[in-house]
């Protein structure tokens, strides 16, 4: 018998597995490497949009079993119990024999089936499958969102992390420069302007790096927050050098894709068509209904219960409700004409939405461009200057502005690539694409 009982806790759990293993189905372990698609499936496993999306869908099932039970019999039972000590009424005459104590019982069995409703539980059962269909749309669109959310935020990561890379080197060239500037005017080659000048531009290198760690600081906490993990434990990302790529849709197809596939459209589309089964629904309150019923009972003063059933069919004719049934119809029509302006807002939105990626991704192509050759020119410029500079004909002004329009062409390209990758990943998400 115990073996029994151990074996079905066994297969329960593997049915139904704790709310909080489910949970922690993904976990991050400390000083773990991340490349975005682990950030993305965390994404998916953990965050609360997610879950309660999915809850929603969970509900929705339910109530298209609750709307097929119009279908099946109701059957109940009730049972009663009475005891009774007989009065007299106002005018003297004895309403029992005085003294005359009894007991009543009563049980009943009954059934109660509808035979004929002019499809109203029909029309109750298919608006709760449409409104599970749009539930399941509004998961995928909410995934989608996810989705995106962490690419953007891993993308800011990997921007912010290039651009401490940068800071870090500003850093040691304007320390490089420092030690120069002594080194020269030690020998009394260079005034104590070039060793002032120096340390001033080393401790504004010195913030920089401090507003790049902080930036790099609130870009994890934001990738966190995406993957809904916001207490991760430190990890490490994947760096990967992005090669940028003509999109290969133009805008007109990415559109046309984008009202086809969106699944937050496609979810006002059902939820419209639920509307509007609604409101058949609600006009079916004008019609009559017939039901069937059965009972079987038991009941008396003393065992043996004297023994009774009944069997018979109701029909119900709705006359006069109140106006409650044109408030419902009107209710619902209203309801439908706000489905279909939230539709053709978001139609709105989406071609909005579109056509700013589309600007930013021609936006940030055109900035990789520019942003090559002054890294180029900024780096070659860098090297004359510090050639200058050594050979004691430069100036610190003239190195100060070298180093900086470096290390600002550096943090510009970074910009530049990230912003590109970003972009094309706003295209994906507004046509639709996981």
């Amino acid at each position: 018998m115990r073996k029994e009982f151990v074996a079905v806790l066994v297969l329960f759990f593997s049915l139904f597995p704790p709310l909080s293993v489910q949970g922690q189905e993904e976990v991050i372990k400390k000083g773990e490497a991340l490349d975005l698609q682990r950030c993305i499936r965390i994404g998916l496993a953990r965050h609360p949009a997610a879950l309660s999306a999915a809850g929603t869908v969970s509900v929705n099932e339910s109530r298209i079993g609750q709307a097929r039970s119009g279908y099946l019999p109701q059957v109940g039972v009730s049972s009663s119990y009475s005891r009774t000590d007989p009065f007299s009424t106002p005018a003297g005459t004895i309403a029992q024999q005085a003294g005359n104590v009894y007991d009543q019982y009563g049980t009943t069995i009954s059934l109660n089936q509808n035979i004929y409703d002019f499809g109203k539980t029909a029309a109750q059962v298919e608006v709760q499958k449409l409104n599970t269909g749009s539930a399941r749309l509004d998961l995928d669109a909410v995934q989608k969102q996810i989705v995106f959310n962490v690419k953007q935020a891993y993308l800011n990561l990997l921007k912010s992390q290039k651009n401490l890379e940068v800071a870090l080197e500003k850093v040691q060239q304007f320390n490089k420069h420092l030690d120069e500037a002594k080194g020269f005017f030690e020998v009394g080659v260079k005034p104590k302007f070039d060793v002032t000048k120096a340390e001033v531009d080393l401790s504004n290198a010195r913030l920089d790096l401090l507003k790049a760690e902080n930036a790099l600081r609130i870009a994890r906490s934001t990738l966190n927050n995406a993957m809904g993990y916001p207490d991760a434990p430190e990890y490490d990302t994947r760096r990967a050098d992005f090669v940028p790529q003509p999109y290969g849709i133009i805008f007109e197809e990415a559109l046309q894709k984008a009202y086809q596939d969106r699944p937050d459209l496609k979810s006002l589309a059902t939820k419209r068509q639920a509307q509007e089964k609604t409101i058949e629904l609600a006009k079916k309150n004008y019609y009559p209904n017939v039901t069937g019923t059965a009972g079987y009972g038991w009941g008396g003063q003393d065992f043996p219960w004297d023994q009774g059933w009944n069997v018979g069919a109701t029909l119900n004719v709705p006359i006069f409700s109140g106006l409650s049934t044109k408030y419902q119809v009107d209710e619902a029509r209203a309801t439908l004409e706000v489905i279909k302006a939230n539709e053709k807002t978001l139609r709105q939105d989406i071609y909005l939405e579109l056509q700013q990626a589309y600007s930013n991704l021609r936006e940030a192509t055109d900035r990789i461009t520019t942003t090559e050759l002054a890294v180029r020119q900024a780096a070659e410029n860098m090297e004359l200057a510090n050639g200058r500079y050594a050979a004691g004909v430069g100036s610190a002004i003239e190195i100060t502005d070298a180093l900086v329009a470096y290390s600002n062409a550096q943090t510009a390209q970074a910009a530049a690539i990230y912003d590109h990758k970003i972009a094309q990943a706003s295209i994906e998400k507004s046509i639709g694409l996981p």
